[in-house]
């Protein structure tokens, strides 16, 4: 059996991030990371958009919003110190409609009350000077938006903690957790591993696997597909940076918007659908125990049964391009149908409590020598450095 002073489970970008974090907080610990798959980054790290957020739409005082701005200057300085590309580029929030100015305003007043710098409200006429084919009655510029590519981040990740000792393992998918007198004793494949200390960041699968450590996550993870399309050469010229909408605060969701990408090209979308398998990136892609499990869920239902009208309308986007177009054009009367491609598409790991309320904060448990990352959708990849020392200041109060 090997052994470790610390095992976390999950190689996306918050799993290795908290590996750095610690071996940097504690030299010489052991510390090692296990991944199903036979790579890092293989799901919500790498199948979203890139941004790296600026926080100005989280509530002030939240964990999202503290993490957020934390890691959006720990990302950028990380980016820079390894010669990572990135690109400050910017944003615009755009109110299409009267109804949507008093939810920018409430925008303006987050940013100020989370310390984002340089956010201005913009008038028509100061909206073109950023965006010229944007459509909208007012908009907020903010400046501290950037892009990066974050596998690339976590291909980086896993090279420092390699450098610092550390160990990452993988096809190692967690099976089984038992907790003896002072170790944890998780089973990968045919293998057993002891640790003191069990750290979940198991996204996707957390919830899971927190029921393996005989913990309640006290929610359940209900998977979201977010398909996007590609803007050809002609569709690419009316975005010069990121076009977004005033999002819907009743959701979690930013809602269809344009990103130029740091590897070049500009994607637009996503939608929102439920998902029929957990890890689900293609329409057909169905696993009936994930669908069982979500269509049983009480939580879930009562979800459905207040807002199945937006989910009709979401999957009606899924299957209709010229659906999905015209909820584009809000923001970009220009576009058509002919400047869009397929392009991938991202599944998230929404965390969604009994009552049927959508988990709007990362949200993490502790058991017994464990702690559990139980919700870290969007901005967790943009707040991974911080999310790491969050979890390592936890590791610190809970092993004394």
């Amino acid at each position: 059996m090997k052994k470790t002073d610390i095992l976390i489970t999950g190689g996306g970008i918050v799993g290795l991030a908290t590996a750095w974090r610690l071996l940097q907080r504690h030299p010489g610990r052991k510390v090692l990371v296990l991944e199903k798959e036979g790579g890092v980054a293989r799901h919500q790290t790498g199948h979203n958009s890139g941004v790296i957020h600026s926080g100005i739409y989280y509530k002030p005082g939240s964990f999202k919003a503290r993490l957020c701005r934390r890691g959006y200057t720990e990302m950028v300085a990380f980016c820079r110190e390894n010669g990572l590309p990135h690109d400050i580029c910017g944003k615009i929030v755009v109110a299409v409609s009267e109804a949507e100015l008093p939810q920018l305003e409430t925008l303006r007043q987050r940013a100020e009350a989370n310390g984002l710098q340089g956010v201005t409200l913009l008038e028509r006429g100061g909206m073109a000077r950023f965006e010229p084919h944007a459509a909208g009655l007012k908009a907020l510029h903010v400046p501290e938006t950037g892009i990066v590519d974050y596998v690339k981040v976590s291909e980086k990740l896993a090279e420092k903690v390699r450098d610092l000792g550390g160990e990452i393992l993988l096809s190692r998918r967690v099976e089984s957790l038992r907790t003896l007198p002072g170790e944890k004793i998780v089973t990968a494949g045919d293998a057993e591993y002891g640790a003191a200390f069990f750290i979940n960041c198991g996204g996707l699968m957390s919830d899971r696997v927190a029921w393996l450590d005989g913990v309640d996550p006290g929610l359940a993870i209900v998977p979201f597909r977010g398909e996007y399309y590609d803007l050809d050469a002609t569709g690419r010229s009316l975005v010069r940076n990121l076009i977004y909408p005033v999002p819907d605060p009743a959701f979690p969701f930013l809602g269809v918007h344009f990103t130029r990408m740091i590897g070049g090209g500009v994607e637009c979308g996503p939608n929102a659908v439920l998902a029929f398998k957990r890890e689900g990136y293609k329409k057909t892609d169905v696993n009936l125990k994930d669908m069982a499990e979500v269509l049983a869920n009480p939580g879930f239902r009562k979800l459905a049964g207040k807002h199945w009208r937006m989910g009709l309308g979401e999957f009606h986007r899924s299957f209709s391009k010229a659906a999905f177009v015209k909820a584009l054009q809000r923001l970009l009367p220009d576009v058509q149908g002919s400047m869009l491609t397929p392009a991938g598409s991202g599944v998230r790991a929404q965390a969604l409590r009994r009552d049927g309320s959508l988990v709007d904060d990362f949200a993490f448990a502790e058991g017994t020598r464990s702690l559990h990352v139980l919700n870290a959708p969007s901005p967790a990849a943009t707040a991974s450095l911080a999310i790491g020392e969050e979890i390592a200041d936890r590791y610190a109060k809970m092993t004394g």
